[in-house]
């Protein structure tokens, strides 16, 4: 009797009903646009927190006493604590559970909020200890919301589903500045915490009425009855599926995620995002003071709104990368099912996940990104040389941001692909690499542009993304080696 599977689409010859294989998800569509949509709201208080503070360091300077340069260490504190902290609350959500980890953050964050926008201003020091605290909840948000992906959706939906999810914490770098800088000037630079602090504690409050968990080795693929602590308030998603009876798969012994460095494959994946995430960062910090120089007729609240240019790119980015990597999915999957079929001698049963060449899938538009990325890159820089219109870099602005995103999100995407099981982990790893490089990218930029000049400074850049572009075919030619060798470990262990 031929049946086609639910999950993957494909025709699937059956001798029997019970032979049937359980969805790789219970939770149906809309369910999972929801879930996503709260883990993508969640996320993006890792970023917003970061940017929304910017507009504010002369006036927290100034009321703090304090020169710009000293205050300017409560972002680099920031920096450090936003790539360091994912490697703890990845490795907790890997193990105790997607929805306490994502609460436990959240409250974090509120709490910090709370005691920065009462800090007294004769405790600098105080403001410092906050502020890594503030890093430590909010951080680790884009982290968790990866492994959520991870439990819920199969690889043929995971691009379209990151590729929404990033929307949230890749557009805080766009309105933080703007709403940040509104705030600062009109209420002062408390409120920007008081701010903080209303907006995470209702996602806090959202979350508990709602999400529910998806770690699998918690609920399985959602079918199972969970400890109550594992429950929302109103569990409205999966409730018709839901069976007490119905054994959960045991759980993996906890990994370190600092083994994830040691496979070769994801490491050359994380250092090509972290090359092109370290330019995109280096260029939005730039932002304030190259335009500033070049259009001085700009007030400060028109120079923040120049950073939706960049933030719409960013959101079409998402949406379109994620969908086109899930029709490239599709596509493949048809293509190899009519390559093997029973009148060749080979039974028409499901692909396996592990056969399937999923990094030469994924990458094949990655180096077109790239290469548009390079070209916008220099481009940009020139631009200020040349003196051209403002309308110039606003446009470059949006094709870097739509690249920079299409680029983050097929990285982003192949590397659960490769550690589905450790998918909160594998993205706190991502996020340390390219936090750190774009950290140290950052604290040099100023001084690249007073040595060589906007110009070349950015040709620069534009060339190290570009001699990168070989890595991405050394992922897709050792892909599937490293793949295979963890695969007998793992049987071994």
């Amino acid at each position: 009797m031929a049946q086609t599977d639910e999950v993957h689409n494909i025709p699937v010859v059956l001798a029997k009903e019970q032979d049937v294989e359980p969805p790789y998800s219970v939770f149906t569509t809309c369910e999972k646009w929801i879930i996503v949509t709260l883990a993508s709201v969640a996320g993006l208080f890792s970023p917003l927190t970061a940017y929304i503070y910017l507009p504010a360091i002369p006036m927290i300077a100034a009321a703090f006493d304090k020169t710009v340069e000293l205050t300017n260490l409560t972002v680099t504190v920031y920096l450090v604590f936003q790539g360091v902290s994912p490697m703890f609350w990845g490795t907790l959500a890997d193990r105790m559970g997607r929805r306490p980890t994502s609460l436990g953050c959240l409250f974090v964050l509120s709490l910090a909020c709370i005691g920065l926008a009462l800090v007294p201003t004769s405790y600098f020091w105080l403001l410092m200890v906050l502020r890594c605290i503030q890093a430590v909840g909010s951080a680790s948000t884009l982290t968790i919301g990866a492994g959520i992906i991870a439990d819920i959706a199969t690889p043929a939906e995971r691009g379209g589903f990151y590729g929404i999810f990033t929307m949230g914490p890749q557009v805080g770098p766009a309105i933080g500045p703007v709403v940040g800088g509104a705030l600062a000037d009109k209420l002062g630079w408390r409120s920007i915490f008081w701010f903080l602090c209303i907006s995470s504690s209702t996602c806090f409050i959202v979350m508990v009425t709602f999400l529910p968990e998806t770690l699998r080795s918690v609920v399985g693929n959602g079918s199972v009855f969970p400890p109550i602590q594992y429950r929302p308030l109103l569990p409205l998603m999966g409730r018709g599926h839901k069976h007490s009876k119905v054994e959960c798969p045991p759980a993996r012994k906890s990994q370190n995620p600092f083994r994830l460095f040691t496979c070769l494959d994801i490491l050359n994946l994380l250092v090509f995002n972290s090359i092109q995430y370290a330019v995109y960062t280096a260029l939005l910090a730039t932002i304030s003071s190259l335009f500033e120089e070049n259009y001085p007729h700009l007030t400060e609240t028109d120079i923040g709104i120049c950073y939706l240019a960049s933030g719409a790119g960013l959101a079409l980015g998402a949406i379109f990368s994620g969908k086109l990597m899930d029709w490239d999915y599709r596509t493949v999957k048809q293509q190899l099912l009519r390559d093997f079929t029973p009148e060749k001698g080979i039974p028409g049963h499901i692909i396996s996940d592990d056969d399937f060449p999923i990094e030469a899938t994924r990458l094949k538009r990655l180096p077109l990104w790239m290469i548009i990325f390079c070209v916008a890159c220099t481009g940009y820089g020139w631009c200020f040389q040349a003196g051209t219109t403002i309308a110039v870099p606003l446009v470059l602005h949006f094709v870097i941001g739509f690249t920079e995103m299409a680029m983050l999100t097929t990285i982003q995407t192949i590397l659960i692909d490769l550690a589905p099981s450790q998918g909160s982990s594998v993205t706190a790893c991502n996020n340390l690499i390219r936090c750190s490089m774009g950290a140290l990218l950052v604290s040099v930029i100023d001084l690249l542009l007073r040595k060589i000049g906007t110009g070349w400074t950015f040709v620069l850049l534009g060339g190290i993304c570009f001699i990168s572009v070989p890595l991405i075919w050394l992922a897709a030619r050792i892909g599937p080696s490293c793949r295979a060798g963890r695969r007998v470990g793992q049987t071994a262990s």
